[in-house]
């Protein structure tokens, strides 16, 4: 199996336990969240090694994430502990009838907005196969967009492939032209991009998947993954060749988010496994389904039998 690498912030995520506004909640749960968090799971559950980069605090909710990470069988060795400033945290609604429930988070000055150059410098690359990225870190600090620029022109110069998913925060960013220009110029770094129809349609100005996977694929993208929710997805590689995946049926969406990390997981678990792009791009229609299906960010992630159990009952 592959080793994968990651860098993002995980967050202590409280969830409500009762329907309504986040005002009126007594009660939460809490979990981790955060969209790499949710990528490093996933693919640890299909079998694969993944390392985290990242920076906590020194504080109960820093404590309770690197114990969960290390739960989840992912590499915790690149993250550090910063004994000045706190963890993110974020507050998340119940999620009722489908729709997307109302996320508040706390990041500003957290710890990982101070990450340094430093731990880029420590990774062993030799064992890394793959590095997957957003572009949530690009909003969220100076520092963070630094580190995550050197991680990136780093691994280029590795040859290493790098999948690189917008997951536009606006709330992050001064405006919206720095957040498209930005995300733009990391989306060129990488091999391949996979925006929502929404993402992209903000970064490129056009709401037509293939022209959107042209505007990538011009900048020198190899490969573009146009995420288009419950229709599934559209695909177009740098040799002009490109294709639609249906999605799967959904007996009742419950929770919506981390549904694109999902996707994000079935599509890298299969290329990193040998399978054709288009097997992939099932794989992630099937596994970003399976999310919705389920409460919480990343519950819904399957193991391999899981998986598979899951393909054969949909009759793939």
């Amino acid at each position: 199996m592959a080793n994968i690498l990651t860098f993002g912030e995980p967050m202590a995520l409280l969830m409500a336990e009762k329907y309504g506004p986040l005002k009126d909640v007594p009660l939460f749960r809490r979990r981790v969240s955060g969209a790499e968090v949710n990528i490093a799971i996933g693919l640890t559950r299909l079998g694969h090694s993944v390392s985290y980069i990242s920076r906590v605090g020194q504080d109960p909710f820093g404590a309770h994430i690197l114990d969960f990470l290390t739960e989840q069988q992912i590499n915790t060795r690149y993250i550090e502990v910063d004994a000045a400033d706190r963890t993110g945290i974020q507050l998340k609604e119940k999620p009722i009838d489908g729709q997307d429930p109302i996320v508040v988070n706390f990041r500003k000055g957290t710890a990982f907005s101070h990450i340094s150059l430093d731990v880029i410098h420590t990774i062993d690359w030799q064992s890394i196969n793959h590095l997957h990225v957003t572009g949530i870190p690009a909003g969220v600090s100076e520092k963070a967009r630094r580190a995550l620029n050197l991680l990136m022109d780093t691994a280029r110069a590795r040859q290493i492939p790098i999948s690189f998913d917008p997951n536009l925060r606006p709330s992050l960013w001064k405006s919206k032209e720095e957040m498209v220009h930005i995300i733009n110029e990391f989306a060129a770094k990488a091999n391949i991009v996979l925006p929502g129809i929404g993402e992209g349609t903000i970064l490129t100005g056009h709401d037509d998947a293939e022209t959107i996977a042209d505007t990538y694929l011009a900048r020198g993208v190899d490969t573009v993954i146009v995420k288009l929710g419950a229709i599934g997805a559209f695909t177009k590689c740098s040799d002009g060749s490109s294709f639609h995946t249906p999605g799967f049926p959904v007996k009742e969406v419950i929770d919506t988010v981390g549904a694109g990390d999902g996707f994000a997981v079935g599509v890298l678990s299969a290329l990193l496994e040998g399978h054709s792009l288009a097997d992939a791009v099932q794989r992630g229609a099937a596994i970003g389904a399976r999310s919705v299906m389920t409460a919480g960010d990343n519950e819904g992630l399957p193991t391999a039998p899981q998986l598979e159990a899951f393909l054969l009952q949909e009759g793939k």
